[in-house]
This record gives structure tokens, sequence and C-alpha cells, in this order.
């Protein structure tokens, strides 16, 4: 095997990062008067295409991002590197639809096998049994020794974020319903660990920076929610942005550290109101619409010295502050078109006073299912958007063109091409998220270091060998 030389320097961006996120599907099929059919069998059906392409089921695409079978019979769509938030919007919503072409196919291959009866995927976060799945955060941060105390800064923010960034839920207790900001509270169950499947921890600490580790640590944040509004997702890796900057610049921030961080986030979930405390290490009982506005004014306080004032900064620190404010107020009129919890309460509200329901009537559940279906014709909250019922961040074309085009100005540009070309070229060839490799008998490999370096000789002469 020739590997190819050593990179050249890496050149460290000190405004710039990376972001990435993770979606995993819930997939469920409808097939009355069929023969049981288990998840394993019908992602195999719905891959079917992946496989006959990519000769696996877990590939990476032409814009540079990953799709795969995870545990538990799960799509999963791992963007690409971003450098910005509306290129991470486009990708994340282009996933969306790449899952979703793979519907009607699999769909006909079940037909075949015998089972008459519809795919749905959904971008939501638990099923009727109980079981969770994940939207993962990933920042890319420069190394530092005390990476476990800087990240346990981010606990208090992170645990109190839902009420501006959760999906809402309808909660089912023996006590009854009740709506809540987040259906992934109730499943965390640790503040930091390396672990990933005994404990499901808010930051993963397992140390897998998909770049140089002697320059880069990855933060990946797994206790958002997966959401279906652009301007919820900008919030949610916006916010969480500004307030990494201020961490990684050592700025003192407010003691905010919890007693019990597990019992906080599950008392900020249930407590539409905003008005229960949680208690800080340091005895005090704060809200969390008081925590927010701690982390909101910090920020704030630092905008045109650390942080640069830019349009979208603003638009940022704009929603974050009106989403702060409808919970302080209880008016949600601000925001019922751009957050997603205040969106579905909207809409679950408006059917329960059509139907005379109570909030755990089984028609209120499939109403939030189809909300979270990423359908364009049964999904509602597509049909909302278009309807211009929610708010867009990014058009409808930059979306179609990520379905198949990297982000310009990341590694993703360069995996994005070897992919596109090495299809082409018929030549066997593996890739992951820092080599790319043509195999066979003068396998070559370039192994990429630098997520922010989009261009590379390397790559050129690798190209080279299969184009002419």
């Amino acid at each position: 095997m020739q590997i190819a030389e050593v990179p050249p320097p890496l050149e460290v961006e000190d405004s710039r990062r990376i972001f990435g996120l993770e979606t995993e599907f819930g997939l469920h099929v409808v097939a009355p008067g069929s023969r049981p059919v288990t998840p394993e069998e019908v992602a195999g059906h719905l891959f079917h295409s992946v496989v006959q392409w990519g000769r696996s089921s877990n590939v990476f695409l032409t814009n540079g991002s990953r799709l795969y079978i995870d545990v538990g019979a799960h799509p999963e769509y791992a963007t690409a590197e971003c450098d910005t938030i509306e290129d991470l919007i486009a990708l994340d919503k282009a996933g969306e639809r790449i899952v979703q072409d793979l519907v009607a196919e699999g769909e006909q291959r079940l037909r075949e096998a015998g089972v008459d009866g519809e795919i749905h995927l959904y971008k939501n976060n638990t099923d009727s049994a109980g079981n969770s799945y994940g939207c993962h955060e990933n920042y890319l941060l420069r190394r530092r020794a005390d990476f476990a105390g800087f990240a346990r800064g981010l606990l208090p923010f992170l645990v109190t974020r839902q009420i501006v960034t959760g999906a809402g839920c309808i909660t089912r207790t023996p006590e009854g319903a009740h709506f809540s900001f987040s259906p992934r509270a109730d499943h965390m169950w640790e503040g930091m660990s390396s672990a990933t499947t005994r404990s499901r921890p808010m930051i993963n600490t397992r140390d897998e920076p998909h770049a140089n580790a002697e320059l880069y640590r990855r933060m990946h944040v797994i206790v958002g929610d997966s959401t279906m509004a652009q301007p919820t997702t900008l919030l949610k890796i916006g916010s969480t942005d500004l307030v990494l900057r201020l961490l990684e610049a050592r700025v003192p921030m407010p003691d905010l550290a919890l007693a019990k961080e597990m019992q906080a986030i599950r008392d900020v979930a249930h407590d539409l109101t905003g008005t229960a405390t949680v208690e800080l290490a340091d005895g005090r009982r704060l809200t969390a619409v008081e925590i927010q506005q701690s982390f909101l004014d910090m920020v704030v306080s630092h905008l045109g010295g650390l942080i640069e004032r830019t349009e979208e900064v603003d638009r940022i620190l704009d929603l974050w502050q009106r989403g702060i404010d409808a919970v302080r107020t209880q008016d949600l009129s601000g925001i019922d078109t751009e957050l997603d919890w205040a969106i579905k309460l909207k809409l679950v509200q408006r059917y329960r006073d059509k139907l005379q329901c109570e909030l755990d009537d089984p028609r209120l559940a499939r109403l939030e299912l189809a909300f979270h279906d990423v359908s364009p014709t049964r999904g509602l909250a597509n049909r909302m958007e278009r309807e211009g019922l929610i708010r867009t961040v990014v058009s409808d074309e930059a979306i179609e063109r990520a379905k198949t085009v990297a982000p310009a100005t990341t590694r993703a540009h360069l995996r994005g091409r070897f992919v596109r070309e090495a299809l082409a070229s018929g030549r066997d060839f593996t890739v992951d998220w820092v080599h790319l490799k043509f195999t066979g008998q003068e396998s070559r490999t370039v192994l990429l270091k630098d997520p922010f370096r989009h261009e590379d000789e390397r790559v050129d002469m690798l190209l080279e060998t299969v184009t002419g």
C-alpha cells in the first residue's frame, strides 16, 4: 500500500468552526393485514439501492455526508463538515430528503416480499415503546488539557437550552398527560461520559476528533432534540457556538453549576410555565429562564469584541431573547412559527379544541408523529412550511443542491469530489472522515487531517489516476 506523503503544515483557523449534525430517523411500517415484518427487514429493503451502488449499507455520499443503518435498524444521516450554520441547515434538511427518496423503492421491495404497506420515516426522538434515538451535535474545538472542566461549564446551558430549542412533546404518565419542552430530556442519564451504550450522557467525551488530534478535539453533544423548523436549528447550533466561544476564550462565566443535573433537566422539561427552579451547586435556586438569560447576557456583553457582530449573530440573539421572553410571559405569538416546541404546542392545542379531547387521546399522538414525518406529502411540518406557517432560513434550492454537492469551504468538498469521480470511474474505493483510498493492486490512500482544507494537490494527483 502506498500512503500519500505527509500533508503540508496545517493552517489553524481562529475564527471558523466546524459543525456537524447526526440524525437517527424513526422507522415504521403501516401494513394492516400483512404478515409481521421486523425493523431490520424493512431497513434492508429501504437501503437496497444504497447497497447496490455503495456495496455497503454504510456509505459516504457525493455531498460529503455519511448515510448508514445504525443500531436498532435506524437509518442515520451524518452531515458533512460545515463551517457555516446555513450550510449545516441545508445539509441537515437535505438528509431528510435523501432518506425519504429511498422509501418508494423500499415499499416496492416490501410488496415483492409479500408486505403491502407504507414506510414512514420520522425525524423525532422517541417511539411508542419508550425507546429513544438521538440527534447529535458536533463542534470542533482547539485541544486543551482541561477539556472535562471546560465541557462541564457547558452543562447548565445545555440543561436549560431546551426551553428555546426543544422539539416539544406530549408526555404521558400514570397521572395523566402534559406537554413538555423536550422528548429527549427524560432519556438522559449522565452529564458527561465516554460511554455510548450503557449510559446516555449529555456530552459524550470519547476523544475522536476526526482531525489532527494534536490541534483539535470534538465536542459531541447528544442531549439535543431532532427539530423540524430551520430557525430552531439555527438557534440550537448558533447559541451553543456563541457560548463555546466565550468558554474557549476563558471568559469568566457566572457560576451556574447544577447540584443535580439529571433532576434539573427533567424538572425543566416538564415545566412549561418556566417558573420551577433548579438547585445550583452553591445552594441557590434559579429558573431555566434566569439561567438562559445569564448566558445570553454574557454573549451580548462581548458583542463587537470577542464576538463579531454579524447579521447571523444578530438573528440568533434576537430569536434567543424572544424565545426566553415567550416562556417568561407565556405569550408564544412571537415564536410560534420559528421554535419547534411552540409550533407543535399551538398545533396540538388547535386540534385538541377541535376534537374536544384530552392530551392523551391517540389522535393527538398520531398528529405528533405526522408532524415529524419527513415525507413531503404526509409530513405535517413540511406542509406547514410550504404554507408559510413555519419560517425558513435557507432556500429550497440550497437544500436541493446540498443533496448532491458538498460544502465548498471544508474538507467535505474533497471527499464529495472523490466519491463522485470514484463512482464514475468504476474503481473500488473506501472513504471515511479522514481517508480517501482507491483499493486494488496499486492502492493509494490520502490522509486528510485538516477539516478546514478544501483544496489539496494530493487529492488532485489521486484522482488523475482514474480521470487521466
